[in-house]
């Protein structure tokens, strides 16, 4: 591929805040693409080809962090945190970017040109629905959440595990989804509010990123636990000390990314069962959409 020889190896490593603009340059590119090569059905397409433009510079981290590991001479949970840890940052803002990019569309857009560039991420919209309600926490609301997004935490894990990288398509999925759905959602209060669709958006992001950052944090963490014991298959001799360590190490995040997972349910089912305002803005855009 032409694009990732565009810049030097370790760039993304050493500024992974560019992530961002890769994440929106490539997320573009991708719905451009799919919009004219499969016009009938062009929302996973765009996720898929999204997902492959991304994946060389996730290659190229790979190899920096194989290299990285080549050149140690002991192994220490310190290091390999520090080797891993710009992965964390390069997902973050990659994802930050398509996010952008889906809930900018999503709002700008006609509503007939939505529906058919992203159908798929709209199907999904019924999720988002909640009533506000007395009580600080629903334990019901609490399971059903944790449950959902347990199983695509651990979806991410073995696909990880299985491919390297792979799971990049599942949180390039989420980013896309939640921007189209909060992108729709404020502009359709807007409509029927006749209020300002940015002022909706910029409202629906306060209330609901801080649990959604936890959420795509955990899965990121998943994808690295994963990702890292399958390239250290490939590195290590199996059993050794050096693999049984890294492979240790791995478990003790995979079990960390459901910690995290479990905080991020608890603050959203607080926001879906007591900030009426978010749920005013859901009952709102399906009065219109």
């Amino acid at each position: 591929m032409v694009l990732e020889h565009l810049f030097p190896e370790d760039w993304l490593e050493k500024k992974s805040q560019y992530g961002f603009l890769l994440g929106i340059g490539y997320s573009i590119i991708a719905i451009l693409i799919a919009s004219i090569l499969f016009p009938q059905d062009p929302a996973l397409v765009a996720v898929a080809f999204t997902s492959l433009l991304i994946l060389p510079e996730l290659y190229k981290l790979f190899s920096i962090e194989e290299k990285l590991e080549e050149r140690e001479k002991k192994f220490s949970f310190k290091e390999l945190f520090k080797d891993n840890k710009d992965f964390v940052k390069v997902y973050l803002f990659i994802a930050l970017g398509i996010f952008i990019v889906y809930a900018i569309s999503a709002l700008l857009l006609p509503s007939f040109q939505v529906n058919d560039l992203f159908r798929e991420q709209l199907e999904m919209r019924g999720a988002g629905v909640a009533v506000g309600g007395e009580a600080v926490f629903q334990q019901p609301l609490f399971m059903d959440i944790l449950i959902n997004n347990l199983w695509v935490l651990v979806v991410i894990f073995f696909i990880s595990l299985l491919t390297g990288d792979g799971a990049i398509f599942l949180i390039t999925w989420n980013a896309s989804m939640w921007g189209t759905i909060f992108g729709v959602t404020a502009r359709n209060a807007a409509v029927f509010s006749d209020a300002n669709p940015l002022f909706y958006l910029l409202l629906v992001l306060i209330i609901v990123l801080p649990h959604a950052f936890i959420e795509l944090l955990s899965y990121i963490l998943a994808a690295i636990s994963g990702g890292v014991i399958s390239k250290d298959v490939l590195l290590e001799k199996f059993e050794s000390k050096r693999f049984n360590e890294v492979f240790t190490y791995n478990v003790w995040l995979f079990f960390l990314a459901i910690l995290v997972l479990i905080v991020g349910a608890i603050i959203e089912t607080f926001v879906l069962g007591n900030v009426t305002t978010y749920s005013d803005l859901i009952q709102m855009s399906y009065m219109v959409g």
